[in-house]
């Protein structure tokens, strides 16, 4: 069991750092001037989903469930 703890434990350490990366390189909420213009309803506001934007957001969102389940399973005493 010390082992997979261990393992577990890198696991984490390694989550948690691929986790701050995403979130940094993500693009700000702040809307700014393109909301007045209508800019938000151009194709790529249409599409954010498809670009490295929304795939940025899929992934901080994969790697936030897996720190969760991974600080839940280190938290057990076994």
């Amino acid at each position: 069991m010390g082992v997979l703890r261990i393992i577990l434990t890198i696991l984490f350490v390694i989550v948690s750092i691929v986790l701050t990366v995403v979130v940094l390189m993500q693009e700000g909420k702040s809307a700014g001037l393109g909301v007045i213009s209508g800019a938000a309803e151009s194709y790529w506001g249409k599409n954010k989903g498809r670009s490295m934007e929304g795939k940025l957001v899929m992934i901080t969102k994969i790697l936030a469930v897996a720190f969760l389940a991974l600080a839940i399973v280190l938290n057990i005493n076994f």
